[in-house]
Formats: C-alpha cells, sequence, structure tokens
C-alpha cells in the first residue's frame, strides 16, 4: 500500500513541475500564452498531433529555449531536443523529421497516412496494441527505400511505467533514447510510446 501511495504522490509531483515559465517579457504567440496561462505544458498540446498549428508551438518554444528564454520541465525539453517539427526534403517532397511523412500541402485528416501491407490497408506511423503478440504494440511505417514495414515493439509480459519519472529516466538512460532517430526500428517506438498514449490506453504521456 504504501509502494501505491508514493507512486501515486511522485505521478502527481510530476504533474506539477513547472514548465513553459518565461524569463524575460517577450512577445509570443496566442497559442503559447494560452499554454502559460492555463498550465499546460507542451507534451499537452492543445493542438491536433503533427498539424501546422501543433509544429509551430514547439518550434516556437524550442526558439525560446536556445535563446534562454523560457524555462521548461524534462519531458518538454526531451520534445525540443528531438527533431520534432524540424523540416527537410524527402524525394522531393518538405516533410517534418521525427513524426510521419507530412507534406505541406496535407489537410490534418491526411496526416496519418493510409497505405497497403501485404494486401491489407493500414495506417502509417499510428501505433496499435496487438493482443496476439509476439510483441505488446506495433506500427506500420514507410521504408526510406520505399515499401511498407511493421515495427513490433514493447515486452508483452511488462508494464509500461511511463508515468514513474525515475523508472522513465533508467529506461531512456539504458536505451539510450536520445540516439533513437530511426522510425523503421523498434527502439524509435519505445522510446517515444508515451507520445501515442490515448491510443494505446496508457495511463501517462511521460516520454520514457
Amino acid at each position: 500500500m504504501e509502494d501505491l501511495k508514493d507512486l501515486i504522490l511522485e505521478v502527481l509531483e510530476s504533474y506539477k513541475e513547472p514548465t513553459l515559465v518565461l524569463r524575460e517579457n517577450v512577445q509570443i504567440s496566442e497559442a503559447l500564452k494560452y499554454h502559460i496561462d492555463n498550465d499546460l505544458s507542451l507534451t499537452n498540446n492543445i493542438f491536433r498531433v503533427y498539424s501546422q498549428s501543433y509544429f509551430d508551438l514547439i518550434n516556437e518554444v524550442r526558439e525560446l529555449w536556445e535563446n534562454e528564454l523560457i524555462e521548461i520541465n524534462e519531458e518538454d525539453q526531451q520534445m525540443i531536443e528531438s527533431d520534432l517539427g524540424s523540416k527537410t526534403k524527402y524525394n522531393g517532397e518538405l516533410i517534418y523529421l521525427d513524426a510521419p511523412f507530412v507534406l505541406e500541402s496535407w489537410t490534418e485528416e491526411e496526416i496519418i497516412e493510409e497505405a497497403k501491407h501485404k494486401g491489407k490497408n493500414v495506417n502509417l506511423g499510428k501505433p496499435f496494441r496487438t493482443p496476439g503478440g509476439p510483441k505488446k504494440f506495433a506500427v506500420y511505417v514507410r521504408k526510406p527505400g520505399g515499401g511498407i514495414k511493421k515495427v513490433t515493439f514493447g515486452d508483452p509480459g511488462l508494464r509500461v511505467k511511463n508515468s514513474n519519472k525515475k523508472a522513465a529516466k533508467s529506461f531512456r538512460a539504458r536505451h539510450k533514447c536520445s540516439e533513437k532517430k530511426d522510425r523503421t526500428t523498434a527502439g524509435y517506438w519505445s522510446c517515444n510510446v508515451g507520445r501515442y498514449a490515448k491510443q494505446l490506453g496508457l495511463s501517462s504521456k511521460n516520454s520514457w
């Protein structure tokens, strides 16, 4: 019982950790002001995941952080230190790094791309549970050279304890999550499972 109480207190404290605190009186967007006024973290972005507004807010906070104009918590720092929101060209098309293939012309509804894998229609970049194994979760991704790959990840015999800050920190260190950039690997998805907490039925959005 005491362990359960300690866990609950730790989770509550993690949500109270200050974030998005301006160090100076600088001009910011209405979106960022809304997050600050309502004590919302960057990981609790109010915009649809992978929408233009979602990326704009991340990039705004990243610029402020790099100029030491804002304070953020550990979880938000992990987000802005990733490539999320950065753009590059892939096969002549503009895409966002560390996110599903998002083109400038796509609508928000088109961000989760539909493709075929072994004759079946699948959604790319959308993790899901796999009750039949062999792993806890799976996701379909596009391979750099073309074609679709199914990536399975997560030990079905273990709970995802990303709500526990100490366990999450240990996991990130052991698995070198800061180096996991390849979306076609199980390691990348295991390290970023918290981003998909809602669709995977997880209790916490905390990053590993």
